[in-house]
């Protein structure tokens, strides 16, 4: 098989891939996090101060997710076509939500009534809700493996077979995660009373992240072994879920000093070696077949071919400088702290 840097490609397209969702995880998890805390701020100031605090961003988070979704597509079409069917109401759902979180971020301050700013106020923060929620189903459904059988279809038959224990924990521990990075995003963007409140709702997301993701750590040691097998058989990969744990230490003690960029920081570095994790679980295995491991779905049986993963890591490599550039000259623009004007939403 051809290499490029001592890698083979469908390795390469596997972390190009992983950096992508890493990227959209990071950008877009904030902002469901802020989008999760909305109803939690009771004036109609701080709920516009929130609002536009995301607005110059959100939707150019989600080019990170069009983007890794296209990619995955690229490289892995078959792992895309079974997950996509194997997890088919998740994946609309999160449609939906996406469509309607938008339409309420646009339609809120498009008239005056109360009523009408409530139910926007309602959809937009029920939306950021279900959004982290059903990332966190998807990937623990991915890491406990799914009903798949001969010619990797999907074998499953109860509806809501996706709503497994596992992936109901790993979905409330991703929402707390992305509340707590929320949270700490919000308290870089505002300032007064509002800042103040905020700095308590971080403590709570803090309490809420701590115990899921005790809860679903603990479930994994002891009824999702495999997990687990590449660590035990390479002991000097514990440096990563050491790396997580220290990452996920510095928060709070950086968030209790008020050294919230620090907070930001580190908060994204935790999301990103949960990834790392994740893709060390997991690797070569994409998607793992719960019913007989010949039928697992890998970097190899579900690669495109060895010219199409060369022409598109070329194609990857111009373009993710560029969205890198506009995402940070973006983020630049609109640095500091939020302050309301006529074209605010």
């Amino acid at each position: 098989m051809e290499t490029f840097l001592g890698l083979d490609y469908p390795t390469w397209w596997f972390l190009v891939v992983g950096g992508l969702f890493s990227g959209y995880a990071i950008l877009d998890g904030f902002d469901f996090g802020a989008g999760a805390w909305h109803l939690f701020l009771k004036k109609e100031q701080s709920r516009r101060i929130a609002l536009n605090a995301v607005g110059p961003v959100w939707d150019g988070n989600e080019v990170w997710l069009v983007i890794g979704g296209g990619a995955l597509f690229a490289g892995f079409p078959l792992m895309y076509a079974t997950l996509f069917s194997s997890l088919y109401i998740p994946f609309m759902l999160f449609l939906l939500f996406i469509i309607f979180r938008a339409i309420s971020i646009e339609f809120r301050g498009k008239e005056p009534m109360l009523w009408w700013r409530r139910l926007w106020d309602i959809c937009y923060s029920i939306s950021s809700i279900m959004l982290a929620f059903l990332l966190g189903v998807v990937l623990g459904n991915v890491l406990q493996g799914i009903p798949i059988g001969e010619d990797y279809q999907y074998k499953g038959g109860v509806l809501f077979e996706f709503l497994n224990p596992y992936a109901l924990m790993t979905g409330f521990t991703t929402l707390s995660l992305f509340m707590a990075h929320g949270a700490i995003f919000l308290l870089l963007k505002t300032e007064g009373r509002l800042f103040a409140k905020l700095t308590r709702l971080l403590k709570r997301g803090m309490i809420f992240f701590m115990v899921s993701f005790s809860v679903t750590t603990l479930y994994t040691l002891i009824y999702i072994p495999h997990l687990s097998d590449d660590f035990k058989s390479n002991p000097s990969l514990f440096v990563i879920p050491l790396l997580t744990f220290l990452s996920i230490a510095n928060v709070p003690r950086l968030a209790e000093k008020r050294k919230y960029k620090w907070a930001f920081l580190f908060s994204s570095l935790t999301i990103a070696f949960l990834l790392v994790l994740v893709a060390v679980e997991l690797y070569p295995v994409l998607l793992r077949s719960t019913i007989d491991p010949k039928f697992h779905i890998d970097i190899y049986n579900a690669a495109s071919s060895t010219k199409s993963l060369q022409i598109m890591l070329t194609i990857v490599a111009i373009g993710t400088p560029l969205v890198l550039f506009y995402t940070i000259f973006v983020y630049k623009t609109f640095w500091g702290k939020v302050k309301l004007d006529e074209t605010s939403y």
